[in-house]
This record gives structure tokens, C-alpha cells and sequence, in this order.
């Protein structure tokens, strides 16, 4: 899941970014309102965090300009703002979640996955193609009854593949989804992942295919 954190405080923006990191979450970072609307223009998110005392444009501005436009991405709001009347502001203008400084980090990464199961269903439910299967909860992956160890990328590789099943995904969608923002998408990283990721996955029967000059896809047999 990719995210954006918009966070202007540099101690609260890299404690944070380094735990979601940890998390296996890709992490792009805003740290006014201007920059962050500019990246939600660019990049396709799954979740934004979104602080409300910004500089140049305030989180509550952020939200109104995104709702007015039609994005549907879910909004959670981290903000030291506390009062009742901020609460019910952040709600009006279509934040989906509101979590207060101090907090706990656990808490914040429970609140972003129930947001993100709630905007995707399929996200709490064990993945299966072919003899395949992927449990995004317990990040285990099986090829029939053999357990397969995975790197933290090439599990979140598969799982996006998974989550799109005999659909052609191009390398700057996989670099989107799986990479922040600063990642070159000139490198042939993602090449080599690929091959990596079919030594483990794919032994004999092949399910990972290669459409040249277009992509990867999880192919349904």
C-alpha cells in the first residue's frame, strides 16, 4: 500500500515515516499543503495522514480542495488539534478517520489498516491463484503445502500482482504501489525482482507472466 504523509514537523514526519517503512507501507512526504496537493495530483495513494496546522495551505484545506475534486482516498487526520469543534470540522469536510498528538503507534497503524479494509474489502481475506495463496495478515505465501520465504519487497510485489489477477501491471505501476515517490523508475530493478521472485514462486508451474513491452501479471489457470 503506498501512502502520503503530510507532516510538517520533521521529528513527528520521520518517526512516523520510519515505522510505516517498517510496516511494509511505501511512504511519500508532504510537508505543507501546497506540496501535498500537488503529489495527490501526481501519484495514485491508498491512504493519506494528514496533519492540520500546515504551512502555505492547512490540513483543513487540503481536505476540502481533495473532496471537492472527487477523490474518493481515505483521510486520516493526526493532528495535536483536540477540541470538539476541530473533530467535527475534520468530519464535515470528509476526513474518514481523527487521531490526536500524543499517540500511539500502534494505534495509528490499526487505524490505517481498518480504513484500508474498509475502502477494499479484499484486503483482510487470504489471496489465492492457482495453488498460490498470500495472507496479507500473517504475510505467508504457500505454493500448495510448501511455505515460501519472501523479501519484504517481492512479498509486497506479489501481493499487488495478486490483488490484480490476469491483469497486466507495467513497472511504473508496480514502482507506484510498492516504491515512494523518489524511487528511479529508469532502473531495472524491478527486472531483477521479478526474476527473483519466480525462482521462489514459480519452480515448475509457471503463474507469473512477462508481456513484453507492457508488464507483469498474475495469470488465473
Amino acid at each position: 500500500m503506498r501512502l502520503l504523509l503530510v507532516e510538517d514537523e520533521l521529528k513527528h514526519m520521520r518517526f512516523i515515516r520510519r515505522g510505516l517503512e517498517e510496516e511494509q507501507f511505501a511512504i511519500d512526504v508532504a510537508v505543507n499543503g501546497e506540496e501535498a496537493m500537488d503529489l495527490i495530483e501526481a501519484a495514485p495513494y491508498d491512504l493519506i495522514i494528514l496533519d492540520i496546522m500546515l504551512p502555505k495551505c492547512d490540513g483543513f484545506e487540503v481536505l476540502k480542495g481533495l473532496r471537492a475534486r472527487k477523490h474518493p482516498i481515505p483521510v486520516l487526520i493526526l493532528t495535536a488539534k483536540t477540541s470538539i469543534e476541530d473533530k467535527v470540522k475534520g468530519f464535515e469536510l470528509g476526513s474518514d478517520d481523527y487521531l490526536t498528538k500524543p499517540f500511539a503507534f500502534a494505534e495509528l497503524v490499526a487505524r490505517i489498516r481498518n480504513l484500508l479494509r474498509r475502502n477494499g474489502p479484499s484486503q483482510s481475506l487470504t489471496l489465492k491463484v492457482g495453488d498460490l495463496t498470500l495472507d496479507p495478515l500473517t504475510r505467508t505465501v504457500r505454493r500448495g503445502q510448501q511455505l515460501i520465504a519472501l523479501t519484504n519487497k517481492e512479498f509486497s510485489i506479489l501481493e499487488y500482482l495478486m490483488r490484480h489477477p490476469n491483469r497486466v501491471l507495467t513497472r511504473t505501476m508496480i514502482v507506484e504501489h510498492v516504491w515512494d515517490y523518489a524511487f528511479s523508475i529508469e532502473s531495472n530493478v524491478i527486472d531483477v525482482y521479478m526474476t527473483m521472485l519466480r525462482k521462489k514462486v514459480d519452480p515448475e508451474k509457471k503463474l507469473i507472466q512477462t508481456v513484453r513491452g507492457a508488464g507483469y501479471l498474475v495469470q488465473v489457470v
